[in-house]
């Protein structure tokens, strides 16, 4: 069944509130995916900095003390370029001030086991298996700042309960998606991005997507482009909510099989699974709100 909480904050007022208001969406949802849950804050201090590319690694043991992987991240790196790893709840936090490619070259020779679960200057990722507001506590999501948060509830139907398996995805700089739903044709659609030299992390069929959509940035389509090219290639019932460094994205399937309302106001977009989860935000009677029409991409950006 799965559940979706995202949060796009206009109003810079807002971000210093925006773990606490994606918390309290996330809290409503649980019931929809109580098996595992991940998410995605974007500008958050403390996680992410200007300058600086940051990978989020999945789990808090990577095998080695932080400070043995520290210093020997550093010591293939500029010397300039600060490297710092720290663990936040279940996820580790490897940053620098080099090139994303850069620093995912030295971390996988560093790391070979490790799991990048996302990438980019803006985002970090984090998620694991458990109760979901186990999960933004230990991470402590609640007192996160930031200036989007997307968030995912989730009943494994697709593959098997493992953090790995978790929403969001993260396959590209700063590009996140998840995914209520099933694509039935994953398989095929994955042999051919194998074939192309697309590497696969997880038996995920959200994956599938994720690396889809990135694949067609990656060709120069725009995100809503890339989600219009989506519709045509995947078969199933889903609602998508796909976010970058700067814009929030969401559509249904052809069939609107799957729950999505918004909530639009001149502070925020906000989307969720279900209104309960929408009803607290800050002028919320005053808000649009909307359910997606099927099929159709929307965007926003900051």
């Amino acid at each position: 069944m799965c559940g979706i909480a995202a949060l796009q904050l206009r109003n810079p007022l807002l971000h210093p509130q925006m773990g606490s208001l994606l918390s309290s969406m996330m809290c409503q949802i649980v019931d929809r995916g109580p098996d595992s849950a991940g998410l995605a804050v974007y500008n958050t201090p403390g996680l992410v900095s200007e300058g600086t590319s940051t990978l989020s690694l999945l789990g808090k043991d990577q095998g080695l003390p932080i400070t043995e992987i520290q210093l020997a991240i550093a010591g293939m790196l500029p010397s300039d370029a600060e490297a710092a790893v720290r663990v936040v709840g279940d996820t580790t936090l490897v940053s620098a001030a080099v090139g994303t490619d850069l620093l995912v070259k030295v971390v996988s020779e560093t790391l070979p086991a490790a799991t990048i679960i996302g990438r980019g200057e803006h985002v970090a990722v984090m998620k694991s298996v458990g109760h979901p507001m186990d999960i933004a506590a230990e991470h402590g999501l609640e007192a996160m700042a930031g200036s989007q948060g997307l968030s995912h509830t989730r009943m494994a139907t697709e593959s098997a309960v493992t953090a790995g398996g978790s929403h969001p995805f993260s396959v590209a700089d700063d590009l996140c998606l998840v995914h209520n739903g099933s694509f039935s044709n994953h398989a095929t659609i994955r042999r051919g991005l194998l074939r192309d030299g697309v590497v696969f992390d997880s038996d995920n069929d959200t994956e599938v997507g994720a690396r889809y959509v990135a694949s067609r940035l990656e060709q120069g389509d725009t995100l809503e482009e890339a989600l219009v090219n989506l519709g045509k290639v995947f078969d199933g019932f889903y609602t998508l909510v796909v976010t970058t460094a700067d814009s929030m994205a969401v559509v249904r399937d052809p069939i609107a099989c799957k729950p999505a309302i918004i909530a639009e106001t001149a502070d925020y977009v906000a989307m969720a699974s279900e209104y309960r989860a929408l009803a607290a935000l800050p002028g919320i009677d005053n808000a649009r709100i909307f359910e997606p029409e099927p099929g159709k991409v929307y965007t926003w950006s900051l």
